[in-house]
């Protein structure tokens, strides 16, 4: 597994997304790895990115969020809080093992593979400017908006 630091080149991706769409990397980037849908810190972290969708559409950045989560899922997920960003699904963990967040993780002493809450900032020539790691939702969309605002 290569370690995705600043200044690498960030690993394309085409994964279906909400609604019938497909997510891809093209041009300037908000990828940001959760671990479940409609879960409370994913929620809050959903809510936190669509607070500020606006101005990251004046950025000129694109917000994906990415879970191993099902469409269908993804969905009902979106409608339920009326998130405005794109989620899209990774079910076969191809995009999550590229950018090393699909991790072992334990609870209650049982160890699992799972999805760390994770953040890339990619400018408009696919390159990663930013890099958070094991992430604390709170405050964490607008640390996230305003580098983008900086690229």
């Amino acid at each position: 597994m290569t370690e995705i630091t600043e200044g690498s080149k960030a690993p394309a991706f085409d994964m279906p997304a909400d609604g019938g769409g497909r997510a891809s990397l093209s041009g300037p980037t908000v990828l940001y790895f959760y671990p479940k849908a409609d879960t409370p810190g994913c929620t809050n972290e959903a809510r936190d990115f669509t607070e500020h969708a606006e101005a990251f559409a004046q950025a000129g950045v694109t917000v994906i969020g990415v879970s191993k989560d099902p469409v269908k899922k993804l969905d009902r997920f979106k409608a339920k809080y009326d998130l405005k960003v794109t989620l899209a699904s990774d079910e076969e963990t191809g995009v999550t093992e590229a950018y090393g967040v699909w991790v072992e993780k334990s609870m209650y002493g049982k160890t699992y593979m799972g999805i760390e809450r994770a953040t890339f900032l990619i400018d408009g020539a696919g390159v990663v400017r930013r890099v958070w790691r094991k992430v604390s939702v709170k405050g964490h969309a607008e640390d996230v908006l305003a580098a983008a605002q900086a690229l």
